[in-house]
């Protein structure tokens, strides 16, 4: 079991993990990362930028990267199980070990929420994905499903939209809570067809997904799809992180001006915290917002 402690430990390596790293570790921080997974959060996932920060997710993620890397920022590669504090001494506990640091930066971001449907934990890689750019050339010139009607939902449409012969947008509202632009370009996109005020019921087929039952105004119908996408928002990941600080309803730990949130030298960015914007470069501004506060919390 490894132990090794640092001036601050930054929990996740998404864009807001990435952005806290480099800020401390330019204020003169021995700073560590921990990450099991590969950097850059969901971001990797996009292939074409939209907004204030262009180009590809994964080349803004991995420029990133290496600049905290040249900056001297050393990476855990563990899974986060635990984070404790005795005086002034917080503990940040692994699969691998223990870690320990003056002060910690929670960024572990946030999941795509499931729907929770029949059939959705089933067919998993074989038909339900949550990555258009991954896998929507893999659907060309099929029907494919798509669930929600925020960003996220409307911009994968968008993107299936170029490979399928049918995009089927399914929202259990009447409206879209998108931005304008995104509602004018799905309904500009004649391989949208969006289902208002309907829900889905299950996920079907055998060896892979074949149809989705959905359910509008009490009526249940069929859709032959051979892919299903669902966009409902996000669940932060701070299953770690303990009970007793402070979180909003949704799970979203809550913070102070600083960034910190209600256990002192604890810090939260990105989408795991309470009020973060959606957005990248939301993300990036949280990022070095609480490095430049934890490096003024520990007197850098």
């Amino acid at each position: 079991m490894s132990a090794t402690s640092f001036d601050l430990i930054v929990i996740g390596t998404g864009i807001a993990g990435l952005a806290a790293a480099k800020v401390a570790a330019q204020k003169g921080l021995r700073t560590a990362t921990a990450e099991q997974l590969l950097f850059g959060g969901l971001v990797v996932n996009i292939n074409e930028l939209d907004g204030e920060i262009e180009g590809s997710g994964t080349d803004y993620a991995s420029n990133l990267m290496m600049e905290t890397s040249d900056l001297g920022v050393e990476s855990i590669n563990e899974t986060v199980s635990g984070l404790s504090k005795s005086g002034d001494t917080i503990t940040v506990t692994t699969d691998g070990g223990t870690h320990t640091a003056r002060a910690v930066i929670i960024a572990s971001g946030a999941r795509l929420k499931r729907l929770g449907v029949p059939g959705e934990a089933e067919f998993e890689h074989r038909g339900v994905s949550q990555c258009a750019d991954c896998d929507g050339p893999m659907y060309q010139g099929e029907d494919v499903v798509v669930v929600g009607g925020g960003d996220s939902a409307l911009q994968e449409a968008l993107v299936l939209a170029h490979f399928c012969k049918r995009v089927h947008l399914v929202h259990r509202g009447a409206k879209f809570s998108a931005r304008q632009t995104y509602i004018d370009a799905v309904a500009a996109q004649p391989a949208i067809e969006t289902h208002w005020n309907t829900v889905v019921e299950a996920i079907e087929g055998d060896d892979m997904v074949r149809k989705v039952r959905i359910n509008s105004g009490g009526t249940s119908s069929e859709l032959a799809t051979s892919g299903f996408f669902a966009y409902v928002g996000l669940a932060p990941n701070a299953e770690f992180v303990p009970a007793d600080i402070a979180r909003d309803k949704r799970g979203g730990l809550t913070t102070n001006d600083t960034l910190q949130t209600s256990l002192t030298g604890v810090f939260a960015a990105g989408v795991v915290r309470a009020g973060c914007g959606g957005n990248l470069i939301d993300a990036k501004n949280d990022g070095e917002k609480a490095g430049a506060a934890a490096a003024k919390f520990l007197g850098k």
